[in-house]
């Protein structure tokens, strides 16, 4: 039997050139459509140079196939497609460049450099080398294998420790780049073992390349979100390089048996034989499932521990410790944590409120059931349970049984039992309160936990407690202090109100007397209007949209703001505007008259009646100054230092205590600042110094207000 592959010199020669022209062609419009498309990030713009450079290979291999350039387009093709593997390993987010780099890098310097010295090999027919011919095309096939070799097992490394969510993104282009490597795996050591082989390999190579392009074409398609995120650092496994080893001695062995056999159909089975291995090959090695088996096997027949417990902390601590903006809440971080230790590849984070309800806190990558948590009572029995006896339930021991008697003690509810994505749940224990519960999914392949595993899981859930009750604490101080600002902004409403009442009484108790009077009727009419005014702010005040609002800093006049906050005191008190009160001030005009009113209302209650208060306004160098001063009782010392300014701190009856702290508060928001000056037996001085408004805004302002 002949090589089924191979065909005429003539018909060779017209597949070599269309199925190469063919790939030319798709590759140079999957150019085009990326220029049009435009290609901006780090990836895609290596994924256009290899488009270009794939194109030009492919067009020198369909019109001068035996030309120096094409090994060297070939090689440069290769080279770029290396650096593109190399550029997505370094985009995660989640390790430090260094993190990033470790494992992989001198990997990919040895392959870079062997395709290196594949390009020097690639341009010696430039120059004479007499009679060493053999020698060259002998070392430029073992460099093909080797680098062949090397970027697969770059592309079984990066797509194995890629994310299960990230594998998406990338899955086309890995697909494109392991088929043209196989392929040139394959050619390259079939030529090495019997050149006489490979005719048809390549013949066909054009056709093979050609397919690949699809695969391009998608795989660009996703290229705005190929920066992948790697389940756990990116460090080399030897696995992968044992793997391609075993393959290359197996192939090179079977290879050479059929060969010396003497059949007549050595050459069709030697074919069947690597287009079966190379089928095997894509088949297992992508396969979860087979990396997983293989990780359980080579832990526990090649190493004393299961764990390099170094790492798994190391690793456990900066997935639950990750602050940057892009990294995903609390609760999924620490399934992921969790999962990354036992291989699980999602899971629920289940809480109790204070109600003591279980519900779900948090899911990641989880596809069982959830909707039944909470909903049982027999979930609050198995949340005290576990709080109890703060175990790790292995979830397949009570589906089959054959766990310890104190262990299927354990009253799991049944919709945890009956999903069968459920396998292993860790108590998070902070002191002796439970305070979540992590319900990890079953890796792809199942195993009975041992001692390894509950002393690491139990250790790390410890730390994840903490960190949790943590996260909660800091929760619930946030809350304190919301309603902290809710209840200081209320009591600061509730001493307005309370000059606001005193007003609307004194007005009350004159109308018994002046109803009749049309310059008091007059009077009350403003001074309701003024008080539902005053009243429609304090409600505004009081809305959670105020919280945080910074006062408005522009230039004011401060007669009509001082006339406003005095008015209505001077109706039960006889209070004098004095100085310059024309003066202009930088502040809120609204502020400003309340903190006014609050010291001039203060100033009132604490003097004798026939005492007036005085509110005089005067200029020093750069500042306003506003005085308000009184001639009552006066505050000794030890009062203003440690009570005058703390809120409900009051020496009147009936004082809220909250008027010269809000008075303060209002004045350091508008950038100014509130002294006092004051004297046992002969009364008090406050001072509010403003920043004085510029002379150019003045004249605007006044016309304004003319």
């Amino acid at each position: 039997m002949s090589d089924w592959l191979t065909v005429g010199p003539r018909v060779g020669a017209l597949v070599v050139f269309w199925s190469h022209a063919l790939a030319a062609l798709l590759f140079a419009s999957l150019i085009i459509w990326q220029l049009v498309a435009g290609a901006r990030q780090n990836g895609p713009r290596l994924l256009l140079a290899g488009f270009a450079l794939t194109a030009v290979w492919a067009w020198l291999s369909a019109i001068a196939p035996l030309v120096m350039l094409v090994a060297a387009a070939e090689t440069a093709r290769n080279l770029v497609w290396v650096g593109l593997l190399y550029a997505l390993s370094s985009s995660s987010p989640s390790a430090s460049p260094r993190d990033r780099q470790q494992g992989v890098r001198l990997v990919y310097a040895a392959v870079t450099a062997v395709m290196g010295m594949q390009f020097i090999v690639d341009l010696l027919p430039a120059i004479s080398v007499d009679n060493r011919t053999a020698a060259v095309s002998l070392t430029s096939t073992i460099l093909r294998i080797t680098g062949s070799a090397g970027a697969l097992v770059l592309v079984h490394n990066l797509y194995g420790q890629a994310a299960p969510a990230s594998r998406t993104s990338i899955r086309p282009v890995m697909a494109a780049l392991a088929l043209t490597w196989v392929y040139d795996l394959n050619l390259y050591t079939i030529a090495y073992l019997d050149s006489g082989l490979t005719g048809g390999l390549f013949q066909w190579r054009g056709l093979a390349v050609a397919l690949t392009a699809p695969l391009f074409a998608l795989g660009a398609r996703r290229g705005d979100s190929w920066r992948i995120s790697l389940s756990r650092a990116a460090t080399f496994q030897s696995l992968s390089l044992l793997a391609i080893c075993s393959y290359f001695a197996i192939m090179a062995i079977l290879a050479t048996a059929l060969r010396g056999s003497g059949w007549d159909w050595a050459r069709s089975a030697a074919l069947l034989l690597l287009a079966g291995m190379t089928l095997a090959a894509m088949v297992v090695l992508p396969s979860s499932r087979a990396r997983a088996w293989a990780k359980v096997k080579v832990a526990k027949h090649f190493f004393e521990h299961r764990y390099d417990y170094r790492s798994e902390w190391l690793r456990f601590t900066a997935t639950l410790g990750a602050s940057e903006p892009s990294a995903p809440p609390l609760g999924e971080r620490m399934i992921k944590a969790f999962g990354d230790i036992v291989d699980s590849p999602g899971g629920l984070l289940l809480a109790a409120n204070d109600g003591g309800t279980i519900s779900v806190a948090a899911m990641w990558n989880w596809t069982g059931e959830s909707s039944g948590a909470g909903e049982e009572a027999e979930d609050s029995v198995f949340w005290a349970a576990v709080e109890g006896e703060t175990r790790i339930v292995e979830f397949d021991a009570h589906r089959s049984r054959y766990g310890s008697p104190r262990d299927l003690a354990l009253p799991v509810p049944a919709w945890l039992v009956a999903d069968l994505e459920a396998w292993v749940a860790v108590p998070l224990v902070h002191g002796e309160r439970l305070v979540g519960l992590v319900v990890l999914a079953a890796p792809a392949i199942r195993r009975a936990l041992d001692w390894e595993d509950f002393d690491l899981l139990r250790t790390a859930g410890r730390q994840a407690a903490s960190s949790l009750a943590e996260a909660h604490g800091q929760q619930a101080l946030a809350n304190a202090q919301r309603f902290e600002e809710f209840n200081r902004r209320f009591a600061f409403i509730l001493h307005d109100i309370k000059n606001l009442v005193s007003q609307l009484s004194l007005l009350s108790r004159n109308a018994e007397r002046h109803a009749g009077n049309a310059e008091f009727q007059a009077d009350m009419v403003a001074t309701l209007k003024g008080s539902v005014g005053k009243m429609n702010d304090l409600l505004a005040r009081l809305a959670p949209a105020a919280r945080g609002v910074p006062a408005q800093r522009s230039p004011i006049a401060l007669r009509p703001v001082l006339s406003a906050a005095i008015a209505a005191k001077r109706r039960s008190h006889d209070v004098l505007l004095l100085g310059d009160a024309a003066l202009w001030a930088v502040g809120d005009a609204v502020q400003l008259e309340h903190a006014v009113g609050h010291l001039v209302q203060n100033a009132i209650d604490a003097s004798p009646t026939d005492e007036p208060v005085t509110v005089r306004v005067g200029r020093r160098s750069t500042d306003v100054v506003i005085d308000i001063l009184d001639h009552g009782s006066g505050m000794d010392p030890e009062f203003i230092r440690t009570r005058l300014f703390q809120p409900f701190a009051s020496t009147k009856e009936n004082g809220f205590g909250v008027g010269a702290f809000e008075a303060r508060s209002l004045v350091a928001a508008m950038g100014g600042r509130l002294s006092v000056d004051s004297r046992v037996g002969k009364g008090t001085r406050f001072t509010i110094t403003l920043p004085i408004a510029a002379e150019v805004t003045a004249p605007a302002r006044l016309r304004k207000t003319a």
